[in-house]
């Protein structure tokens, strides 16, 4: 049974088959109907407009799916004309309207090559509004059509964004959120205009033009009252700013106003944070990073408990290469959550982090030591500092014993220190743990 329903499994064609004589003359056929006066009055007419164009619109990938491995891609589509290999090494099957790109054996996202025909969208756009105006029971007949486009954009934004190919995905996405824009819905989903204002962040260093979108996107998101979890939309917004900041000085101003909004919503955002230490570092009259500061301790004092505030003086601090103000900020998060993996291993990194800065001071006044009493009190110091790591990686190492970055700091500073009481034997240990997690034994 399983030979046989196998045997049905088979390409049934050479090549991908595209109705695209039958297609243009549907298309060519409404375009005669609406340029008859008669006609053209009926809103029948123009619903049928929209579902022939948006059957073009569809018909070059209609049989695709995300689903589809590569069995079924040959029996829905053929044989390809060729497969190819991009720079990422991903295989590519080329078909006449079409190139699939797969990922493990399975379609992973298209790229199409070909149109039936130009401006479909802006005709379908047309044909809809027309046929509500001529009849306001036209809704129910459009809105199905109208679901089945938006989720046709909205996969091509997708896929799009995977290939990647940012210009055909912000394309994509904004013509989704237009068509949603129809009286039929309530609300345009925010998270179209999102993307689309992520990826033109993106591009902006290519095209100025992509900035200018990027941020009219972002602001028609926060607008729809966009969701973001992690506060990256301030962070790409901040590029959209920026990016036009020669331009307009006003532009520095809003690049930096909303990073300090996003700092103040989501202060554990690494991108939000970096961005402003560059902002301040970068642009002359900016501002004072400790300004960030003042703001961070500020919340602090309304809200104390809170640890990503913590998190995020300590990491501003750090930039700052304040090490025992950012050392101090971490142990204020693990004196309110006791136990984690990531506060212990961050404040033993930050301590090697000092220690390895102190070295390096070290190492600048060798030449200026006046006795081998006042060298080795120097010397001493620094290890001293490597020491106070060692609790702190250690705990992190117990509760994540899997991690391999914690054991290799491990090992390193307890090699370096390998000559004070004990601390050989903590070597040997990890050392061991640590090739074991490489599969070095």
């Amino acid at each position: 049974m399983v030979a046989a329903a196998m045997a049905l499994i088979v390409p049934t064609a050479t090549a991908q088959k595209i109705n695209e004589d039958a297609t243009l003359a549907k298309l060519t056929k409404s375009d005669a109907e609406v340029k008859d006066a008669k006609k053209s009055a009926k809103a029948s007419v123009w619903v049928n407009r929209a579902k022939v164009y948006a059957d073009a619109l569809m018909e070059p990938t209609k049989a695709l799916s995300t689903s589809l491995d590569a069995t079924f891609l040959r029996y829905t589509m053929g044989e390809p004309t060729e497969t190819v290999a991009d720079e990422q090494g991903r295989q590519i099957w080329v078909y006449p309207w079409v190139k699939v790109y797969m990922s493990e054996n399975r379609v992973a996202a298209w790229e199409q090559t070909r149109e039936i025909k130009e401006g479909i969208f802006d005709v379908l756009v047309e044909a809809v509004a027309k046929a509500q105006e001529l009849d306001a029971k036209a809704d129910a007949k459009v809105k199905p059509l109208l679901d089945l486009t938006i989720n046709y954009y909205s996969q091509l934004g997708e896929i799009s964004t995977f290939i990647p190919n940012y210009a055909v995905a912000i394309d994509a996405f904004v013509k989704a959120a237009k068509l949603q824009e129809n009286k039929i819905y309530s609300q345009v989903d925010p998270k179209y205009y999102f993307f689309a204002g992520q990826m033109s962040a993106f591009l902006g260093a290519e095209n100025k033009q992509y900035f200018i979108d990027g941020e009219n996107y972002l602001n028609k998101a926060r607008e729809l009252g966009y969701v973001d979890e992690t506060g990256n939309l301030y962070y790409y917004l901040f590029h959209c700013y920026y990016g036009q900041r020669e331009d307009n000085k006003e532009n520095l101003v809003k690049a930096k106003n909303i990073l300090l909004e996003g700092i103040e919503k989501f202060p554990k955002n690494d991108k939000i944070l970096d961005g402003l230490m560059s902002l301040y570092t970068a642009e002359e009259g900016v501002g004072d990073p400790a300004e960030l500061v003042e703001m961070i301790d500020k919340f602090l004092a309304e809200t104390p408990d809170n640890p990503d505030l913590w998190f995020g003086r300590g990491r501003v601090f750090y930039k700052l290469k304040n090490f025992d103000e950012c050392i101090t900020s971490f142990k204020k998060i693990d004196a309110l959550k006791p136990n984690d993996y990531d506060t212990n291993f961050y404040i033993g990194y930050f301590y090697v982090e000092k220690a390895e800065h102190e070295n390096r001071l070290f190492n600048q006044k060798l030449d200026s030591f006046t006795s081998q009493e006042e060298y080795m009190a120097e010397r001493k110091k620094v290890r001293s500092v490597y020491m106070e790591s060692i609790p702190y990686l250690e705990k992190a190492h117990e509760l994540n014993p899997q991690n391999v970055d914690c054991a290799q700091i491990l090992k390193e500073v307890c090699f370096l220190l390998r000559e004070e009481p004990g601390v050989m034997d903590k070597y040997n240990k990890y050392n061991a743990e640590y090739k074991k997690l490489k599969g070095l034994e």
